[in-house]
Order: C-alpha cells, then sequence, then structure tokens
C-alpha cells in the first residue's frame, strides 16, 4: 500500500491561512504554493469550509488557449495547402533527372522539359498528402442547413400570394 509522502495534520493555522488567502481571490495552487501543501489538502480544506474558487478565469484561459490552437492549426493548414500547390506546379516546370550507375559508377544529369512520369506520380502523391493534411486540421465549411431553411421562409413570406 502506497504510503503519502506528508502525512502531517492541517493546522487550525494553515487552516486559517488557506480561507484567508482564499478571501484574497486566490486560486487553489497559489495557495498551495504560499503554504506548502498539496493542491488536494487545499480543496479540501475549502470544502470542508464551504468555500469554492472561481473558475471563470481557467473557463477563459481555456477558451483562449483553444482559440489559440484554432489559429495555429489554420496557419498550418494553409502552409500545408501552399506546399501543395508548390508541388502540383513542379509538374509542369523543366527538371534536372540523374542517374548514378554503370560499370563505373558515374554520376549523369541532363534537363527535361518536364519530370518524368515517376516524378510526377511522387509529386502528386506528396501533393495530395500535403491537401488532405491541410484538410483535416481545417475542414471546409459547410453549408448552415438551418440558417438556409431560415432564409428561404423569409425569402417565402417575401413573396406575393404567401
Amino acid at each position: 500500500m502506497a504510503v503519502r509522502k506528508d502525512m502531517r495534520l492541517v493546522t487550525d493555522e494553515e487552516k486559517a491561512e488557506i480561507v484567508r488567502l482564499h478571501g484574497e481571490g486566490l486560486g487553489r495552487n497559489e495557495i498551495a504554493r504560499r503554504i506548502g501543501r498539496a493542491q488536494r489538502t487545499v480543496s479540501i480544506v475549502c470544502a470542508a469550509e464551504g468555500l469554492v474558487f472561481d473558475v471563470t478565469m481557467t473557463e477563459e484561459a481555456t477558451r483562449h488557449r483553444i482559440a489559440q490552437l484554432a489559429d495555429r492549426r489554420a496557419m498550418l493548414a494553409e502552409a500545408l495547402q501552399d506546399d501543395a500547390e508548390r508541388l502540383t506546379a513542379q509538374l509542369w516546370e523543366p527538371a534536372k533527372v540523374y542517374r548514378i550507375g554503370g560499370s563505373s559508377n558515374s554520376y549523369t544529369e541532363r534537363r527535361v522539359d518536364e519530370p518524368p512520369a515517376d516524378a510526377k506520380k511522387d509529386l502528386m502523391a506528396s501533393a495530395g498528402i500535403a491537401i488532405e493534411k491541410s484538410l483535416k486540421l481545417v475542414p471546409p465549411e459547410r453549408e448552415d442547413l438551418e440558417g438556409l431553411a431560415a432564409v428561404d421562409q423569409w425569402l417565402r413570406g417575401m413573396m406575393p400570394g404567401e
């Protein structure tokens, strides 16, 4: 059976300090840091005293973080879309083809008007992956069907004889 690191009982002075700090509007984690106790200890003492913590700041911070992550996903999706466009543009641009081999294991290269078929296949596969990942990060918006239904009703109301 596991034994807790800190089996000290909470003193009346510590309880009073927890209640006082809570009254100042400090959060559970900050109170725990200041008194040198675990967050769970602070939560138990506060619950026993009928005190609750204001979670609006935590909720707001969470909403803000979610919005930041959505923005970063959108930027990454845009970069992947740009990559896909650059890759597909290469399908029709002049390219350099090379080969290493032969009995002397020599390197040869030449310029061609556009990449050979196998290179085009690889470019298309890479572009497809970039597009797929972009769409997963930021799916295309679907039409708001409820919104359209409301517009349809409004239009019907505007029509004569309706």
